[in-house]
């Protein structure tokens, strides 16, 4: 189905930038400290009535809290931010509403207390099972905590829960990985996504290897643990519908899902994204900035028209990357032509290689195809 007809759905992103301490492989924008929590809440806050016309409609179909570690949200601060969404929105009665958490910010209380809020869907950041892997990571949890969190959650009813998974972090063999994956079986969940350790630079990894304290990571290695990874979450009743993400059932990310099928969102918070459909917004990745700004009733983002090339090339980047694919009557539209005409001193290699193929109207990665994802579709990618 092409991308326009699904278009319907409004999906609300909130980036909460606080931790406990940092990973040591994260690059994502967030503070250690503590003493803006109070005034980043009122920001937070201020925004979501700032930017109430953003969507079109104001119904939202999915929330979803990311950081950042949201989980250290107290009852206060989330009962401000729920007031100020449910002032200025329409949160549907089915919608999905998701809260990243650490394992150790999950308690028998804390869980109550989330449900209250009407937060169905937990993104646990556990990353490994393995206890050297957590402290070579710097996180704040142990192994112990990594199981017990989920079965937490579980006993406390809340059954739609996706844990985050690290693989390719070196080491002699593949067994850590295999236990890791033991542990996944056992604990029955529903959702898992995994994602390939990434060295980037400004990170104490990143750091570690430009010493010499680290090794880079290595692509066969990594390209091994994919195929393991894959295969045997597939042994296990999960569909990988994304590169990275597996579910049971159908038990999709509806607010990632929005992403890649190019639904409109609104992103709240410093450093998060909007998009409705011809623009992005990018708000300031600056904390004190961000709170400053929003205090004199600016909405501290840059905005980025869209043209019709830009639109092609991020729905070839992100829909390559699903089960879905990409529509050939949506790019056909969005371009005036034949998409498959203009590009096809491109494509027939990448047919030809087994890469990729046409199913139901759509262009697919082959699973041969998935390891050179983003590779294949900047290939593709139109020319201003």
């Amino acid at each position: 189905m092409a991308p326009k007809a699904q278009k319907k759905r409004m999906h609300i992103y909130l980036h909460i930038p606080f931790c406990k301490q940092a990973c040591y492989y994260c690059d994502f924008h967030f503070s250690t400290s503590l003493s803006q929590k109070e005034a980043m809440i009122d920001a937070i806050c201020q925004e979501i009535y700032l930017q109430k016309h953003y969507l079109k409609k104001t119904s939202i179909s999915t929330v979803y809290f990311g950081g950042g570690t949201p989980s250290i949200l107290d009852e206060t601060s989330l009962h401000a931010i729920f007031s100020a969404l449910h002032q200025t929105f329409i949160i549907l009665p089915e919608a999905e509403i998701t809260l990243e958490a650490n394992p150790d910010d999950i308690t028998s209380e804390k869980l109550r207390m989330f449900k209250k809020f009407g937060i169905n869907r937990l993104s646990i950041g556990i990353q490994s099972f393995h206890e050297p892997h957590l402290l070579q990571m710097n996180r704040a949890h142990n192994a112990k905590e990594a199981e017990t969190c989920v079965q937490l959650a579980q006993d406390a009813g809340i059954d739609n829960i996706t844990i985050d998974l690290i693989y390719a972090i070196p080491a002699p063999s593949h067994e850590i990985l295999y236990a890791d994956l033991a542990k996944i079986e056992a604990l029955n969940l529903s959702h898992v996504s995994a994602y390939c350790l990434t060295i980037e630079p400004q990170t104490v990894f990143g750091k570690w290897t430009k010493q010499g304290k680290m090794p880079n990571i290595d692509d066969d290695f990594s390209a091994e643990q994919f195929s393991i990874l894959v295969k045997t979450l597939q042994d296990m009743g999960y569909e990988q519908y994304e590169i990275s993400n597996f579910a049971r059932n159908q038990h999709y990310s509806k607010h990632n899902t929005s992403y890649w099928k190019q639904e409109e969102y609104l992103g709240i918070g410093p450093s998060a994204h909007s998009f409705n459909e011809h623009s992005r917004q990018y708000n300031i990745a600056n904390n004190t900035k961000y709170i400053q700004q929003i205090n004199q009733g600016v909405i501290p983002a840059t905005l980025e028209y869209l043209s019709k090339e830009d639109q092609i090339n991020e729905y070839l980047l992100t829909g390559l990357r699903t089960i879905w694919g990409c529509n050939i009557e949506y790019l056909d539209n969005l371009l005036g032509s034949s998409f498959i005409d203009l590009q096809k001193n491109f494509l027939q290699p990448i047919f030809n290689a087994g890469h990729i193929e046409i199913q139901q109207q759509s262009l697919k990665l082959t699973q041969a195809g998935k390891l050179f994802a983003d590779r294949i579709a900047s290939d593709l990618f139109i020319e201003s």
